[in-house]
């Protein structure tokens, strides 16, 4: 029997909560890195420095395909030890090419999860990033079908939860933020007076780390390893 009655509002994650995502950018990361080739710094110290130029591309252009192009780009021109040419620009740009050409791939047991989840309660997908890239993952994705509606945001913080409740008036009491990001799903989602549901991922975007907050009094965290247990759950 599952924990919580029907009715509850479940906010669920897209990126590396039902499919498969970020493992695909580590690849392009890795070929870039290997590209580079650099003979001072270290692929940790090179990584370092992509991870702030993404930190500074994320705050003026947002996230998405075209943002991790020019953080690659941008990173290329501050650390290549040889001069910058456009042919090797375009090879930067095909490692994000890459990604976009990857078929979407469904985490286990996600879509019967969802399936039998949204015959009890009100699904909504709560994903950040490039308005047209998220919809148009969901729509490969055949998951559509499963929420009642669909929110992509800009960013994932208290403030924008808050907007996400009033517009659909929610009740944060029986309302739920599921995801894998600690930073953008799970302390935010607390911080606004929602419960919710962090699933690990080994594969998480560095960027996304944090440390999970604990649950304010009379608002429940709970901590799965896959996203099939959520039926025991709900």
């Amino acid at each position: 029997m599952p924990q919580f009655p029907a009715g509850q509002t479940l906010l669920i994650d897209a990126d590396d909560t039902l499919w498969e995502n970020n493992v695909y950018f580590e690849r392009a990361i890795a070929a870039f890195i290997s590209f580079l080739n650099h003979h001072e710094y270290t692929p940790a110290q090179v990584r370092e420095t992509l991870n702030a130029v993404e930190r500074e591309t994320i705050l003026a252009h947002g996230y998405g395909l075209t943002s991790f192009t020019r953080s690659l780009i941008a990173c290329f021109e501050r650390l290549s030890p040889s001069p910058v040419t456009e042919e090797k620009r375009e090879k930067v740009r095909g490692f994000a090419r890459s990604i976009a050409e990857q078929e979407i791939e469904l985490l286990p047991g996600v879509k019967e999860t969802l399936s039998e989840l949204s015959l009890r309660h009100h699904l909504i997908l709560m994903t950040k990033g490039n308005e047209a890239e998220q919809a148009d993952k969901l729509a490969h994705s055949g998951l559509g079908r499963y929420f009642a509606a669909v929110e992509i945001v800009a960013e994932k913080d208290a403030a924008t939860y808050r907007q996400v409740i009033a517009r659909h008036e929610l009740k944060p009491n029986t309302s739920w933020m599921i995801g894998n990001s600690p930073k953008s799903d799970i302390n935010p989602a607390l911080a606004a007076g929602m419960h919710a549901v962090f699933l690990f991922h080994k594969d998480t975007w560095v960027l996304e780390h944090a440390s999970v907050d604990p649950a304010p009094n009379g608002q429940h965290l709970l901590e799965l390893d896959s996203f099939a247990r959520l039926r025991e759950i709900f």
